[in-house]
């Protein structure tokens, strides 16, 4: 999003679009976007980066700015607990320079206070408070406890997860003030894209100083990045691919298709390659409860069988039935000979199976 509002203002960007958020991905991009005599002829680079790599990252570069979008647990067999990305998160933010910018999200506890007391130029984004349907804490949250005191925190609204307007009950501790744009347009499903969208206004406003009606213009026409909420047209059915590869994103997924409003049959696949972590006890956090009643559901991917115990434990509320398939190609055809002609489908990826599918529908993994 942030690309295409700074391109459309006249500046040459480049990013790490393969998805490659390491330093090597980094590193890659650089020498894929210089000359023949290394030099780069681009007024702006983004790099999207891995949440272990952030201090890395930042011992590498000097940045113009920093984007912290959310933090929810990840991968723990390499990432560890949350507590322990932010530690890092915190120390490396302390050793950057003091002109950077940093923008983070107001809505979510543990960033507000990551950032409170921080050196830099910081903003907060955020969403508006009535596109926040929840009222209760639901079991995928992170931080619902006060950062500053360790009360439990109390939640006027919540967005998902761990994310809304709160307060804390015995020290004060709230959410800052968070700039939430009502009027942009919303080219993406789901309350997180909202974030995403409201994230890089802000930061195209105070660190381009673009003006909204560049930024509104450049959002109308966004198209996905390849397996968040790509639409593949496969043998006539629409496939929609949105990448689920932890408890918050997972539901997250799970709840646009349920906005959407759209019958359409479900593929769920599981791997636990490196790029998706090898521990999949995480499954057990997302909410397949909330899976449209009407839909049939196949299973796949190098985990099935875990994913399937899952879904048969959620089988007294979701009574559609649900098949297996342990090679993905498989599951996919017979995903397609139970959907009719121009009719939408879904398929919900772990990041390694993401590629595998896009491969299959595709011919290719990446872009």
């Amino acid at each position: 999003m942030l690309q295409k509002i700074l391109e459309e203002s006249d500046l040459k960007v480049f990013r790490n679009e393969a998805g490659a958020n390491l330093l090597n991905g980094m590193a890659s991009s650089i020498i894929a976007n210089t000359n023949l005599t290394g030099r780069l002829s681009f007024d702006v680079a983004i790099f999207e980066v891995d949440e272990r790599n952030v201090s890395l990252a930042l011992k590498e570069v000097n940045p113009h700015s920093v984007l912290l979008l959310n933090i929810f647990r990840d991968q723990l067999d390499r990432y560890g607990e949350v507590n322990q990305v932010l530690k890092d998160w915190r120390e490396a933010l302390s050793d950057i320079d003091s002109n950077t910018f940093l923008f983070t999200n107001g809505d979510d506890p543990a960033l507000s206070f990551l950032t409170q007391n921080t050196k830099l130029k910081t903003y907060y984004f955020g969403v508006n408070e009535k596109l926040m349907k929840k009222d209760k804490v639901e079991h995928d949250v992170d931080f619902i406890y006060c950062p500053n005191c360790q009360t439990k925190l109390g939640y006027k609204k919540i967005s998902y997860s761990h994310m809304g307007k709160f307060k804390c009950p015995k020290c004060g501790f709230t959410n800052p003030k968070t700039k939430a744009f009502s009027t942009l347009p919303h080219p993406l499903l789901g309350n997180y894209n909202i974030y995403n969208a409201n994230a890089a206004a802000l930061v195209a406003s105070k660190s381009f100083d673009i003006s909204f009606v560049k930024i509104r213009k450049a959002l109308n026409g966004f198209k996905p990045a390849f397996g968040r909420q790509e639409i593949i047209k496969y043998k006539g059915r629409n496939i929609f691919v949105l990448l689920s590869k932890n408890p918050a994103g997972f539901n997250q997924s799970i709840d646009a298709i349920r906005r959407l409003n759209k019958k359409g049959n479900i593929l769920l696949a599981l791997n636990d390659q490196i790029p998706d972590g090898r521990d999949v006890s995480w499954i057990w956090d997302v909410d397949f409860e909330n899976l449209p009643k009407n839909s049939k559901i196949f299973i796949s991917g190098d985990r099935a069988y875990d994913m399937a115990l899952r879904i048969k434990y959620s089988s007294m509320i979701h009574d559609s039935g649900f098949m297996i398939h342990e090679e993905l190609k498989e599951a996919v055809e017979h995903l397609i000979s139970e959907t009719n002609p121009n009719k939408t489908l879904f398929i919900l990826p772990t990041y390694s199976a993401m590629l595998e599918t896009r491969k299959i529908l595709l011919g290719r993994r990446l872009l």
